[in-house]
C-alpha cells in the first residue's frame, strides 16, 4: 500500500515494559521518571520540556498500559539507577578530577558538575566533537553504561576519551563493551596523552568511535607500536534537522537547508503496527545487524534494549518486521527490515518515528550509514536529515 503520504501518529506507540525505560537526570542532579506523550508526525516544533514524575494511580503510570492508554513512557530504570549509584561513590567532593591509576596522565571527572560542564564545552566543539558529545549527555542523564570521562587536563583540556569502567571491562574479546570515543582538538597532544597512559587497554578486542577522520593517522601510529591489527571504517553521520537547530545552527545557514521534517514513505497500517522491541527480539536483531552476528553482539543489543528507547512495526505474525534501537552514546543504530517487507517504506517510517521521538525529548537525534548504502542515503534526504562534514569513524583493534 503505497498510496498518498500519510504519516503514523507517534501516539498509537503503545507503552512497553522495557522500550519505555529511559534515563532522565535534571541538571540539578535529581533523577526523575518522565512520561512524555508525542505528536504527530508531521509536527515539527519539538520541545525539551519537564513533566512531574508518574506514580501510582496517575493516568500516566504503568497501568495505563493495560487499560490502552498510548504514548511513550520516559523513567528511570532500576539498572540506570544503579549505575548512577556507582557513579556518585566515586565522587569525593562535588567538584574533582582524579588522576587514574598506573602510568596515565590524563584525569577522571568523576563528579557530576563536572560532566555538566564537559558536556557544555564539548557543545562549542561540534560537529567534530559530536560522538563524544552524545556519549556525555547520556553520561548526565544518569550514565547508564556506567562509563567514565578522561581529560588530559582541566579544565583546559585537549583531548577526551570516554570508557567503560574496568569492572565492565571483564571480557577481553567483547569489543562492544571495550569501546572507546574519543575527540581531541589537537592531534600531537592526542597521540602523546594515550602514548604515555594506560588509558586504553591495547591487550584487548576494542573499538574506537570518533567523529574525527583525522585521528585516523594517531590510532594507526598507536596500534603500530602495540603491535595492534586496525580496521578503519568510516560513514556518513547524519542528524535530525532539529537536532542542527539547537546544536549546529551554523551548519543549517552556510547551507541553507531545509529547517523542518521531511515525510517519511508512506505504509500500509493495516497490516504494520507501531510498537516497541523487548529484550526477546535481541536475537532478530542480531542477526541483521552489519556488526554483530555473535553471542557477545546480542548480549550488547540485549542490554541497549533495556536502557534505550526503542521502536519496530510488527508484521501480520505480530512479530518485529522493522525496527530501530540506540547504543551506548545514544545514536540510532541497529535499524534493519526483514527481507520479504523491503521495499514497503518501514525502515523510512522507523528513522522518521525514532527521530522526532528524540527530538521532543530533548535528546541529540543522529545516525550514520554506509557509503554505499545508497538507499537510506535517499531516505535521510528525504527525511532532511543532514550530513555532517566529518563523518562517523570507527577502528576495530584486536593484539596480534
Amino acid at each position: 500500500m503505497e498510496g498518498a503520504q500519510q504519516a503514523l501518529p507517534v501516539e498509537t506507540l503503545p507503552l512497553g515494559s522495557h522500550s519505555s525505560e529511559f534515563l532522565r537526570t535534571r541538571r540539578t542532579g535529581r533523577t526523575c521518571g518522565i512520561r512524555k506523550q508525542l505528536r504527530p508526525l508531521e509536527k515539527s516544533e519539538p520541545q525539551r520540556g519537564t513533566l512531574p514524575n508518574t506514580g501510582p494511580g496517575r493516568r500516566d503510570s504503568p497501568h495505563a498500559a493495560a487499560e490502552g492508554q498510548l504514548g511513550v513512557r520516559v523513567q528511570l530504570s532500576v539498572s540506570a539507577q544503579q549505575a548512577g549509584d556507582q557513579t556518585n561513590r566515586h565522587t569525593s567532593q562535588d567538584h574533582s578530577t582524579q588522576k587514574i591509576k598506573g602510568p596515565a596522565k590524563m584525569f577522571h571527572l568523576h563528579s557530576p558538575q563536572l560532566l555538566q560542564m564537559l558536556e557544555k564545552s564539548l557543545r562549542k566543539s561540534l560537529p567534530e566533537s559530536l560522538k563524544v558529545y552524545g556519549t556525555v549527555f547520556h553520561m548526565n542523564q544518569g550514565n547508564p553504561f556506567n562509563l567514565k570521562a578522561l581529560v588530559d587536563k582541566w579544565p583546559d583540556f585537549k583531548t577526551v576519551v570516554i570508557r567503560p569502567r574496568e569492572q565492565e571491562m571483564a571480557d577481553d574479546f567483547d569489543h562492544y563493551t571495550n569501546t572507546y570515543q574519543i575527540y581531541s582538538k589537537d592531534l600531537n597532544n592526542c597521540q602523546e596523552s594515550l602514548t604515555t597512559s594506560d588509558v586504553i587497554n591495547w591487550k584487548q578486542h576494542l573499538q574506537i568511535q570518533s567523529s574525527q577522520s583525522s585521528l585516523n593517522e594517531v590510532i594507526q601510529s598507536l596500534a603500530a607500536t602495540k603491535f595492534v591489527k586496525v580496521e578503519h571504517t568510516q560513514c556518513i553521520l547524519y542528524v535530525t534537522p532539529e537536532t542542527a537547530r539547537k546544536l549546529l545552527p551554523s551548519l543549517l545557514e552556510t547551507k541553507n537547508l531545509h529547517v523542518g521534517y521531511g515525510t517519511p514513505k508512506a505504509i500500509n497500517e493495516e497490516m504494520f503496527k507501531l510498537s516497541s522491541m523487548d529484550p526477546t527480539h535481541a536475537a532478530l536483531v542480531n542477526k541483521f545487524w552489519h556488526f554483530g552476528g555473535n553471542e557477545r553482539s546480542q548480549r550488547f543489543i540485549e542490554r541497549c534494549i533495556r536502557t534505550f528507547p526503542t521502536f519496530c512495526l510488527l508484521g501480520p505474525e505480530g512479530t518485529p518486521a522493522s525496527w530501530s534501537l540506540m547504543d551506548q552514546t545514544g545514536e540510532i543504530r541497529m535499524g534493519a527490515t526483514l527481507p520479504e517487507y523491503r521495499g514497503h517504506g518501514l525502515i523510512s517510517h522507523m528513522l522518521a518515528v525514532h527521530t522526532r521521538a528524540l527530538d521532543q525529548l530533548g535528546i541529540p537525534a543522529y545516525n550514520h550509514t554506509d557509503k554505499a548504502n545508497k538507499i537510506i542515503q535517499r531516505i535521510s534526504h528525504n527525511l532532511h536529515h543532514i550530513a555532517i562534514p566529518c563523518g562517523w569513524n570507527q577502528w576495530n583493534c584486536e593484539p596480534l
